[in-house]
């Protein structure tokens, strides 16, 4: 096993604030239009397309929503968006590296956003390379341990997709992620679907190759610059290196 980011597990236990809903919303909406852009409207044959559906319909956007992007997004349907993706490279507290991925058609709108939020919120936008190389692509796929008439846990997906790529599996309290390289996240879902394993979202995100363990200071801090970005209409994504030890979760949630 490879060892893997605790960011997923620190993001997971911050939890999704539900007066952000609104917003995420539209950052899966976002997702759908430019996957069936670049691949076409028709989920079956197109992976990228069909989990980014999958991802938006399990975090409940309406149906009505979802066919709407997928028909602008494929050119069915008027009022779809140029959007091209920018990867922004920023340091904060402590040294933690943050990748900042944005889906925008305004790049100037962007970067100006990105830099004002990250200089408000005590961090620095770093040289392109100089955070990137902290990071591999890796496919990355969540799967509910409460699943129909069962519980699923970590042997039952390494059963299941060990020899569709699999490289680790971490808990997440009441999801297990599935880490494999980003070629193999299809082929990683596609066995787990196989098994009769439902899964939540299936991408290709960056992981970090290093943690950096923090204090309940710094780790505050995170919490806010991340947020901070994550507000932004243009933020798609943030990626961090930082560990936040259980003790420390535990401080800042008291």
């Amino acid at each position: 096993m490879s060892g893997h980011s605790k960011w997923a597990t620190t993001k997971h236990k911050k939890a999704v604030i539900d007066a952000r809903r609104g917003k995420m919303f539209a950052k899966l909406i976002k997702n759908i239009e430019v996957a069936a852009k670049m691949g076409g409207g028709d989920p079956a044959g197109n992976p990228t397309l069909y989990d980014a559906i999958q991802k938006a319909k399990k975090s409940s956007v309406p149906n009505d929503n979802i066919d709407r992007a997928v028909k602008r997004g494929s050119g069915a349907e008027a009022g779809g968006a140029d959007y091209s993706t920018i990867m922004y490279e920023v340091y904060g507290p402590q040294g933690v590296a943050f990748l900042v991925e944005c889906l925008t058609d305004n790049k100037n709108r962007a970067a100006m956003e990105v830099r004002t939020a990250v200089n408000r919120n005590g961090g620095t936008m770093a040289d392109p390379g100089s955070v990137s190389r902290l990071f591999n692509r890796k496919g990355v796929v969540l799967v509910p341990k409460a699943q129909e008439a069962k519980e699923v846990g970590e042997d039952d997906v390494l059963e299941a997709a060990l020899d569709a790529g699999v490289e680790d599996v971490n808990d997440l309290d009441d999801s297990i992620e599935v880490v494999s390289e980003a070629t193999d996240v299809v082929a990683v879902r596609t066995a787990l679907q196989e098994s009769d394993i439902d899964y939540d979202s299936a991408e290709v995100q960056f992981v970090a190759s290093m943690d950096i363990p923090v204090d309940a200071d710094a780790a505050a801090k995170v919490f806010r610059l991340v947020d901070a970005l994550e507000d932004l209409d243009d933020v798609q994504n943030v990626f961090t290196n930082v560990d936040v030890p259980d003790e420390v979760m535990a401080s800042l949630d008291a």
